[in-house]
């Protein structure tokens, strides 16, 4: 029945030749006759009879006109007609008193500002798109909104045990005084139950370090996270150390992918066909002695003399590569598919590449958070789930970390 409306609607806009959007369009039109009506409603449930009905006599109060009001809607700006009731005492809950947009509206602002769109392009798009003109105080004060909610999520309390925690860094620019590449903590937890859950970010001064990241996983403890069983990062000389400082327990493991990604980056794109499957045969291998062998025999083949920093990178890294060959393969699948990590990284990137550099800290820290809440909600198991057969890897992971994990 509703998709026979909307084809009919559809059909008489083409025939008459009506946009969809803006004055006078189609939507715009629909939305202002749904909204108005919806306030009628309101209108007849607060006085208590409908319009002209008898029983409205000698009731004390009664509708006297309309006051025109302009909102801000997700179809474009609408012109409504607002009952008024004569002792002045009816207070709309669809359009609040002094409400100039509607919740909507909101949500279509941050979602731009969340892919990185500036002020003024977010302004050039509502022009476009939906015939409204909106100041920059207005984005200003939409965004600034969140600046609590962002504190909260923050400072939010975490669970204690957590299978897996990803730790990784992006750069983004900053103006401070003059503008600066500075990096962005990142934290990624696995829980219990599957799912993949932002726990926090950080700015950080000019250069990464094993110091900054110490603070970063202190406050983590501090926030209820009392063992992790494996922490997945990359090889910044003393991160090792400082995660073992703050969970003495966890399993550091360097990350497959970046110690793949370093390697490609060493040499020549046409050499990657052969150096791909040389790569593979290490970090698939059964055992950590198979592995040794096969990056034995890469060093020794043509590709492994022609690259010798690729094999220094491995073997710098190995202490903390072969943890990962020790684990069963419900485990290796999870830990070496960190492209959920990396789909929330190149978000990331996007939403900070397309808005050059940020004015401060807060301002990056805002469309950053924002780009996460947009990716990530904690209770939504399928998007959020990083494992097909994650109960078969917690099974593995109880085996593997004995009664650290408590499977309800």
């Amino acid at each position: 029945m509703v998709n026979e409306v909307a084809e009919r609607l559809l059909e008489n806009a083409d025939a008459s030749g009506v946009a969809l959007l803006g004055e006078g369009g189609l939507l715009t039109e629909i939305t202002k006759a749904v909204l108005e009506r919806a306030l009628e409603a309101e209108m007849s449930e607060h006085l208590g009879y409908e319009r002209g009905d008898l029983a409205g006599h000698g009731s004390g109060n009664s509708r006297n006109g309309t006051s025109p009001k302009t909102v801000l809607t997700d179809a474009g700006a609408i012109a409504l007609a607002v009952p008024r009731d004569r002792n002045g005492a009816f207070e709309p809950r669809l359009v609040p008193k002094n409400a100039r947009r509607l919740a909507g509206f909101n949500d279509r602002i941050l979602s731009l500002y969340a892919r990185g769109m500036s002020v003024r392009d977010i302004r050039s798009h509502l022009a476009q798109i939906y015939g409204v003109e909106v100041s920059p105080d207005l984005i200003s004060k939409v965004t600034d909104a969140v600046v609590d909610e962002l504190v909260s999520w923050q400072n939010r309390p975490l669970d204690a045990v957590w299978p897996i925690i990803y730790i990784d860094a992006l750069w983004v620019k900053i103006r401070s005084g003059s503008v600066t590449s500075k990096p962005v903590y990142l934290a990624v937890g696995v829980d219990m139950d599957g799912r993949k859950d932002v726990l926090g970010l950080w700015v950080g001064s000019e250069g990464e370090g094993a110091t900054t990241w110490m603070a970063v996983l202190s406050e983590l403890r501090n926030r209820g996270v009392e063992d992790v069983c494996i922490v997945a990062c990359d090889g910044l000389k003393g991160l090792p150390d400082a995660i073992t400082a703050t969970w003495p327990k966890a399993t550091v493991q360097t990350c497959v992918i970046h110690l793949t990604r370093a390697s490609l980056r060493l040499s020549s794109a046409r050499d990657h066909p052969k150096l791909v499957p040389a790569l593979k045969a290490i970090y698939a291998a059964p055992t950590e002695q198979a592995a040794e062998q096969a990056l034995d025999d890469f060093e020794a083949s043509d590709l492994g003399k022609r690259y010798p920093a690729i094999i220094r990178t491995w073997r710098s890294a190995w202490p903390e590569f072969t943890p990962y060959l020790a684990f069963p393969p419900a485990i290796r699948t999870v830990v070496y598919s960190t492209n959920m990590v990396e789909s929330i990284n190149s978000r990331l990137r996007k939403a900070t590449r397309n808005r050059g550099h940020f004015p401060s800290e807060q301002a990056a820290l805002k469309v950053l958070y924002l780009a996460v809440r947009e990716q990530i909600n904690p209770k939504a198991r399928d998007a959020n789930h990083v494992a097909a057969h994650w109960k078969e890897a917690l099974n593995q992971f109880s085996l593997f970390f004995e009664d650290r994990l408590s499977i309800q």
